[in-house]
């Protein structure tokens, strides 16, 4: 079908934009963390080989992993720092799981240096190991890096997933919280390892270099920017809709929100002093794009901080961090696009079709019943708009032929291959929908998914 006028002109510009720059920005932010990681590699080889012979051959060996145990802890750092120019690229929850393994690479790092400095320290002596233990034990420096393995230990056991099922999150949470203990007792072990901290200027300036960008990168996102823009927007609650029985969305207002930089397909994690305990907090998307005035935030009650948002008085404050999330329009590649939606993850895919009026769009609805069906008034809406196309896939898991196998989404959307396609839901429909593109091969570039959860 043929397009004119102003509708023709938005699509050319759609296709116009999603075509620029060579390089997506995902694979650029890979890059760059990668030239990262690489770079302080070769210069920790560097060091190591021009001044890492310990007093017999296993204690060289100890500061080999020693070493590139505190470049794991730096780089573990970095990617929980919530770098706006990362997190928008790369998004929050695949940082996370590539923190969840750098964390037990890390472990096992530090398990063999530790192992392996008793053993070269007892054939030093020509001591037990026990025994060995015991004396390094009453060494400051020693004792430091002990304490610091120990709470690597702990942390990591409480983050096994058979572990980690059974905790709440807050709990989880107030553990790993014990990390920043661990990697301050680091710091002081290195620090006073002369042979790897100090061993020459240049080491010196690298090391505290090193240890000031990743804490200073910690401290500013985590800490600093949340604090400065709660101060500087004043976040306040202007209105509680229920949207249906257990659903309910609420509607935020602040000051200079023109200035805010978030986009419609991202979230923030939300608080409501007052209403639950400050360290109750949970991750919403935006079910509206942002339009510089208000926020909203759409969400069913799931647990005790989201069933209760009804109850949230009207002028009350809000406490708002982020926004991150890389499920936004930067990384259109396509003039088309699939939006898929499983449940309540269509806030989100509502957002992004209430930005981008142009382009020709299907979405892809999964509910149980049409009543479950959130906000689906305003997604037909929006779709109807854009002369697109919506799909409300209804139905139990395991009634009925599967609506995300291959053959069923060729049949809904013959051009798949050929657009973005952007996956929404709960994890176990978000896997379902990925393992099909990849059957029917849609680039992996096109694709972009986002899972819930923090941890």
């Amino acid at each position: 079908m043929a397009t004119t006028g102003q509708e023709g002109e938005a699509v050319e510009a759609t296709i116009s934009r999603v075509g620029q720059g060579s390089i997506p920005p995902v694979v650029a932010a890979r890059w760059a963390l990668w030239t990262f990681v690489i770079t302080n590699l070769v210069i920790v080889e560097a060091l190591f080989l021009t001044d890492g012979t310990g007093k017999n051959g296993v204690l060289t060996v100890a500061k080999f992993f020693g070493l590139h145990a505190a470049v794991l802890m730096l780089f573990q750092l970095l990617l929980v720092a919530r770098l706006p120019w990362l997190d928008r690229r790369i998004g929050m929850d695949r940082l996370t799981v590539w923190h969840r393994w750098v964390g037990f690479t890390l472990l096992w790092t530090l398990l063999t240096h530790a192992v392996l400095v008793v053993l070269g320290y007892a054939r030093l002596d020509d001591a037990s190991m026990t025994k060995t233990f015991f004396a390094l034990a009453g060494v400051p420096a020693s004792l430091l890096g002990m304490g610091a393995a120990a709470i690597v230990v702990v942390v990591a056991a409480a983050s096994a997933r058979q572990v980690r099922r059974r905790l709440r999150y807050e709990t989880w949470h107030g553990v790993h919280l014990l990390l920043y203990l661990a990697l301050g007792l680091a710091f002081v072990h290195q620090l006073q390892e002369t042979t790897t901290f100090s061993s020459s200027t240049l080491a010196m300036t690298y090391w505290w270099a090193l240890w000031l960008f990743a804490f200073g990168a910690l401290v500013t996102g985590r800490i600093v920017m949340p604090v400065w823009r709660n101060a500087y927007h004043r976040f306040e609650v202007s209105a509680v809709v229920p949207e249906s029985d257990d659903v309910v969305s609420v509607h935020v207002t602040g000051r200079h929100l023109d200035k805010l930089p978030i986009r419609a397909g991202q979230f923030c994690i939300w608080r409501f002093p007052g209403h639950n305990h400050w360290w109750l907090a949970n991750p919403f998307s935006l079910s509206a794009a942002p339009d510089g005035r208000s926020l909203r935030l759409t969400a069913k009650a799931v647990g005790s901080t989201s069933a209760g948002l009804r109850n949230v008085p009207v002028g009350s404050r809000a406490f708002v961090e982020g926004p991150y999330g890389a499920f936004t329009s930067l990384h259109r590649t396509r003039p088309g696009a699939l939006l898929i939606a499983g449940g309540v993850g269509i806030t989100p895919v509502r957002a992004l079709l209430e930005e981008e009026p142009a382009g020709d769009v299907v979405v892809l609805y999964r509910v149980r019943s049409e009543n479950d069906a959130v906000l689906v008034d305003e997604v037909r809406g929006l779709v109807e708009a854009r002369g697109g196309r919506l799909h409300l896939l209804t139905g139990r898991t395991g009634e009925g032929k599967p609506p995300f196998e291959p053959d069923s989404l060729r049949a809904m959307v013959p051009d798949i291959t050929e657009r973005d396609v952007y996956v929404c839901g709960p994890p176990a429909m978000t896997s379902a929908v990925l393992s099909a593109l990849r059957g029917l091969k849609v680039p992996q570039r096109q694709v972009h998914a986002e899972r819930f959860g923090l941890a």
